[in-house]
């Protein structure tokens, strides 16, 4: 008796098992869904995605791989450290569209040239990638992320019957270049780029690494061939737009003038000012110095913790440290003193010597920076030579 009892049950899951497969029918198609970039960071970048589609079996759902759990254990935490999860998430096709029509963001669909038997291999692939215990993966920005998991999923699944060339791509540029393709409206957002990452992002970039960005995977399929009995065919059949952006840009007249640019150098101006006033009346505004020494200090202890405390992999050799010195933090309390120490004129000349070298480094582009700080590395330079010629002048 129980022996036919556990073969019903062993037939009622096999059955279970079977029937969870969902068959796809002849006219199911995979289409890659590229999406064009929103009006904040994040989004500039655009976004890449699949679709499967089968009318048949009333069908058409979204996997998408660039979504992250807010509510996730220490996820704040883990996001600064760098320990980036993300998830491929599923949805109808419909509230996808109708989320990018909202945003205005244009979206071209790229329906694949598959068999039958490819789509479904396809279309199981992603439902097996989308199960709660596959659908996490570690994000990386420039390595693993939506846009370069999409030609991953089709050259796991396909594997050598699909060819991806890189022809297309003619020009050189580098990691940050790329960034600075989307992110150059964003003046602020680009800032923070150029502030936190480092030298890493300055190399050229091999043809392989514009696959981080969408549009170039979108390239990269209409430049793509299957081969099938020795014969090569286009990888995609057709390409159409799902959604066409408005343009409702408005040049706002204050644009320019809260850039980061304009503003540091504005306040780099006020610094010069008081430095021309303390150079007349022999004297030293001493908040001023602290103000120098203590902010420069704290965004080198931000860019040490992204560079050492963290798995970032763009964060590393951050040469802004040149201008930015940790240490200064500390010394911003000695400027408050009404006599500064014999060695902190002697760190001075030292801080001058490291700014001498960032603007070489950046000279040579091993390392570019953000065109706003040359006025406030300007009012730095001036000020540590003030600094120590009035500390001089009194001994």
């Amino acid at each position: 008796m129980q022996i036919k009892i556990l073969v019903v049950l062993f037939l009622i899951v096999g059955f279970s098992q079977i029937r969870g497969q969902q068959q796809l029918s002849e006219k199911a198609t995979v289409s890659v869904i590229t999406c064009g970039p929103g009006d904040v960071l994040y989004t500039s970048f655009g976004h890449s995605a699949f679709r499967i589609y089968d009318p048949e079996n009333k069908l058409d759902r979204i996997y998408n791989y660039g979504t992250f759990d807010f509510n996730a254990p220490n996820f704040y935490l883990n996001f600064a450290k760098g320990n980036l999860t993300y998830q491929l998430a599923t949805q109808s096709f419909s509230r996808f569209l109708r989320i990018y029509k909202y945003e205005n963001r244009w979206v071209k669909a790229q329906e694949l040239n598959l068999t039958t038997t490819e789509v479904q291999q396809v279309f199981e692939f992603l439902e097996n990638n989308a199960k709660p215990e596959n659908k996490d993966y570690q994000y990386d920005f420039f390595y693993d992320n939506c846009a370069t998991r999409i030609e991953d999923v089709i050259k796991t699944v396909l594997k050598d019957k699909v060819e991806f060339s890189n022809a297309h791509i003619t020009e050189t540029k580098t990691h940050r270049e790329l960034i600075n393709d989307y992110a150059k409206e964003f003046k602020w957002g680009k800032f923070g780029i150029d502030l936190a990452l480092g030298s890493v992002i300055d190399d050229e970039a091999t043809k392989d690494d514009f696959k981080f960005l969408p549009d170039y995977i979108f390239e990269g399929f209409e430049n793509a061939i299957i081969k099938r009995n020795n014969v090569e065919f286009p990888l995609v059949i057709q390409a159409y737009n799902l959604n066409k952006t408005i343009d409702n840009n408005i040049l706002k007249p204050l644009d320019f003038l809260l850039t980061p640019f304009v503003i540091f150098t504005f306040l780099s101006i006020i610094g010069l000012l008081i430095c021309y006033k303390d150079f007349k009346k022999n004297r030293r505004t001493k908040s001023l110095d602290f103000l120098i020494y203590f902010i420069s200090g704290l965004i080198g202890v931000v860019i040490l913790l992204l560079w050492f405390a963290t798995t970032h992999t763009a964060t590393y050799k951050n040469l802004n440290l040149l201008w930015a010195f940790a240490p200064n933090l500390i010394i911003a309390f000695y400027m408050v003193k009404n006599t500064i120490p014999k060695w902190v004129l002697k760190y001075n000349y030292m801080l001058l010597s490291f700014i001498g070298i960032m603007l070489l480094i950046w000279v040579l582009k091993v390392q570019v920076f953000n065109i706003a700080l040359l006025p406030y590395v300007l009012l730095l330079s001036i000020r540590f030579l003030l600094i120590n010629k009035l500390s001089s002048s009194k001994k």
